[in-house]
């Protein structure tokens, strides 16, 4: 089978959603005899992708800046590639690609985190005629919460599917001793540490943390992935238990996460209800798989994956003294930190990205032949109230992005 990846961005990138596409089009890539991807690229970014997802590289026909106009230009001018019309797929993780090329006459697998029905409801009459359309074959939902969202939205339950994201094995090939880890970035190793790695700003949930970090001031919070003078590097200033670091690459990171006595997803909801930027996080499996204890948030699509007192320690989200009690526990009790992080480990076996590419092209076998399945009714009155409150939220808050109604 003959699959075009198309993905609008310029690699190398330090963004979440290109770590997400190289190594899912890798991994399923492998399972296919002519994987090919088009991305906007120059000479050194055409040898960087084909490096990181070990296929033939199409250069796009969009220029590389302006981002609006190069995610235009690569929709618009696929479809005019002969590579495009020997595909037997398109997949994609762009709405106005997977738009394009239905429009076009071709066959589309879409692959994204966003609960898009839900967080941006006027779309919803489009996205019923894009996901319904006979050609839209399957949609990789990275977590059931997504998939759930189509689901509601009247998208036939046979197109739509959970699979989860994954990391690399390889990166904890050669794990270290904490407190060896702690001594290379000059910890004491009687110093107790809570890291979280990731973007540092206020849409992570971080406010909570530094709040915990008041509180404890015998534990060090190590806060990776600043990158430059925001609300939280100002605000942890005055906190001398907080350490803030700047983005780290890949092979880097290790060294930050073998230090962590506790590994921090800030327990909030706002990253998924308020800002609707991060759903399932990504350094979740990332996690899993480092031999250290987790404390996150019982939040829908966190809890999807960790299980309270089985391979994590979840806190209700935004409580306080939840979180305090949490890091408390983790810090000072070795043997249940021990217990979670051995089988957060046994858990992550199954979250590899080699994992999810085998099923996703098993996903895209299934699907290439499989009868049409007409999409459910559409609900007109839900779409409109939905898109009343959506219009209010952007004029009240000034963000794009609809959080769930309260209790949702």
């Amino acid at each position: 089978m003959h699959v075009l990846f198309t993905f609008e961005n310029p690699l190398p990138s330090k963004e979440a959603d290109a770590e997400v596409f190289t190594n899912t089009a890798r991994c399923v890539g492998s399972h296919l005899t002519e994987p090919a991807l088009h991305v906007p690229a120059d000479a050194r970014g055409e040898a960087v992708a084909s490096t990181l997802t070990g296929m033939r590289v199409l250069r796009a026909w969009a220029p590389l800046m302006p981002p609006a106009l190069r995610h235009f230009c690569c929709g618009l001018t696929l479809v005019l590639r002969s590579e495009f019309h020997r595909a037997d797929v398109v997949y994609t993780r762009n709405l106005w690609v997977a738009w394009m090329a239905i429009g076009s006459g071709g066959r589309v697998v879409f692959d994204h985190y966003r609960p898009w029905p839900a967080q941006i409801p006027p779309l919803q009459p489009l996205l019923y005629r894009l996901f319904g359309h006979r050609r839209l074959l399957a949609n990789i939902c990275h977590s059931e919460y997504t998939r759930r969202k189509y689901l509601e939205l009247g998208v036939p339950a046979e197109k739509l599917f959970c699979v989860h994201n994954g990391f690399e094995p390889g990166r904890f090939a050669a794990p270290v001793e904490t407190a060896a880890a702690k001594a290379a970035l000059g910890i004491p190793a009687s110093q107790k540490t809570a890291v979280y790695t990731g973007r540092v700003n206020h849409k992570k949930g971080l406010g909570l943390v530094l709040e915990a970090a008041r509180a404890l001031p015998e534990i060090l919070f190590i806060l990776v992935g600043s990158y430059g003078e925001g609300v939280i590097e100002e605000q942890a200033k005055a906190l001398t238990n907080v350490r803030i670091v700047a983005w780290q690459t890949p092979e880097a990171l290790g060294a930050y996460v073998f230090a962590a006595d506790v590994l921090l997803i800030p327990p909030s909801l706002e990253p998924l209800a308020a800002f609707g930027s991060t759903v399932l996080p990504l350094k979740l499996f990332f996690y899993l798989g480092s031999g250290r204890p987790i404390l996150a948030g019982a939040t829908p699509d966190v809890a999807e994956v960790l299980r309270h007192e089985g391979n994590a320690w979840l806190c209700p989200p935004d409580d306080l003294n939840a979180l305090i009690t949490g890091l408390r526990r983790l810090t000072g009790d070795p043997e249940l930190a021990n217990h979670l992080a051995a089988a957060a480990q046994t858990d992550s076996q199954a979250l590899t990205w080699e994992a999810r590419g085998t099923k996703i092209a098993a996903i895209i076998n299934a699907r290439f032949d499989a009868e049409y399945s007409k999409p459910g009714r559409f609900r007109f009155n839900h779409w409109l109230s939905e898109s009343w409150r959506w219009i209010v939220h952007i004029i009240r808050k000034r963000t794009l992005f609809l959080p769930p109604r309260a209790g949702a």
